[in-house]
């Protein structure tokens, strides 16, 4: 028995080792400004979780789901240890359907360590943990919780109590996340009612973009950068990424070659064993989707007048076969890089820092890293 238990102590230790260190990617080519880049920031990093509690607005029923009076955001707020050197950048990070906060957490720890505030919860009805199930059409909702997160965070800011006291510049917000996140960023970011007019900047991860027509993008002027994986099986890049060159003034898009959907999240990791780690992402998303996707909702959204496309058809995980992924890890390498780039390129406090950023992100980092693609509109 003794034999037999040190045998199974053995395999388990065997197996941690090859999850922890096993099909790690090739390093950043060594004294390049991207591997330079990627170094955690000058910043130590601290990190605290906060439940967010919006009474004023309510969580739908749905399902067996009964709703509820208010809207609850389990959070994590990633913040320099001092503001002395302060006050940052805020930046909202938004989750995809199915997934939660901490698929963000690579590029909160990563942004904090160089000088930004950022905070991720998890919205109440499109999480992991949703009850009954994720319910994709409480999208609706979720610009408006990106807005209490800004004023809830805001708020701490001048609180001489709070962790964040003096830490926010609130004329430097910006957005981001990943697949839903990314469609959530674009929804608060242009949006004529949804919208909110306090955001700088916006980033897309493998958002949708399909359900966007180009007027919707003329309701406000904010920067935009789309990045995007070019075998994306959940979001298809030709139809949601490249588009984005033709329809938002400005845009800008990043496409990561061989880059997947689900390997932006930074739960993905354990799955770099995988051939292309969308076969999960699909199998998850189409699980809890399915219902959602047999009724009409983009109404939901607003009018065409608006810009809201209701003819924008329905492409999820319809590439078959799957073409080999990158690995994950150097996947959300490549995103630390740009997410903090393109920041940096609208929020450094200094003309040279912007033109520097801007210069890495669209001419050194394509230069330096073979599977990094970048266009700008015209």
């Amino acid at each position: 028995m003794r034999k037999l238990l040190l045998i199974l102590v053995g395999l388990m230790l065997v197996s941690g080792l090859v999850l922890a260190l096993g099909k790690q990617p090739e390093p950043l080519p060594r004294g390049t400004l991207s591997a330079e880049r990627l170094a955690p920031g000058r910043y130590e990093v601290l990190s605290f979780e906060e439940t967010f509690i919006d009474v004023s607005r309510p969580s739908p029923a749905h399902g067996s789901y009964a709703g509820s009076p208010q809207r609850e955001l389990v959070g994590t707020v990633w913040h320099p240890a001092s503001y002395e050197s302060g006050p940052f950048p805020l930046i909202v990070y938004s989750h995809g359907f199915s997934s939660n906060r901490r698929g963000g957490a690579y590029l909160g720890e990563h942004l904090a360590s160089h000088g930004y505030v950022v905070v991720a919860a998890n919205f109440p009805l499109t999480n992991t943990y949703a009850p009954d199930r994720p319910w994709v059409r409480d999208i609706s909702n979720q610009p408006g919780d990106v807005s209490f997160l800004i004023d809830d965070v805001l708020g701490r800011s001048r609180d001489a109590d709070s962790p964040l006291w003096r830490m926010i510049d609130e004329r430097r917000i910006g957005v981001t996340g990943i697949s839903l996140g990314g469609m959530t960023s674009t929804l608060a970011a242009f949006h004529p009612e949804l919208g909110d007019e306090r955001i700088g900047a916006a980033l897309s991860i493998a958002g949708p973009t399909g359900q966007f027509l180009p007027r919707f993008f003329e309701h406000r002027e904010v920067p935009f950068l789309m990045l995007g994986g070019d075998i994306d099986a959940l979001v298809p890049f030709a139809s949601n990424a490249v588009p984005v060159l033709e329809k938002v003034p400005d845009a800008q898009l990043v496409t990561v070659v061989n880059g997947s959907h689900t390997g932006f999240s930074g739960q993905s990791t354990l799955l770099r064993f995988m051939s292309n780690p969308d076969a999960l992402g699909c199998y998850i998303v189409e699980r809890n989707i399915e219902d959602d996707t047999e009724e009409f909702w983009l109404d939901e959204l607003g009018t065409p007048e608006q810009g809201i496309n209701y003819e924008a058809p329905n492409e999820l995980c319809q590439m078959d076969p799957l073409p080999e992924a990158m690995n994950p890890i150097r996947q959300q390498m490549i995103t630390a890089l740009v997410v903090r780039a393109f920041f940096d390129s609208r929020f450094a406090t200094e003309d040279d820092e912007r033109e520097q950023a801007q210069d890495f992100l669209s001419d050194t980092l394509p230069s330096e890293l073979v599977e990094v693609r970048y266009s700008a509109a015209d």
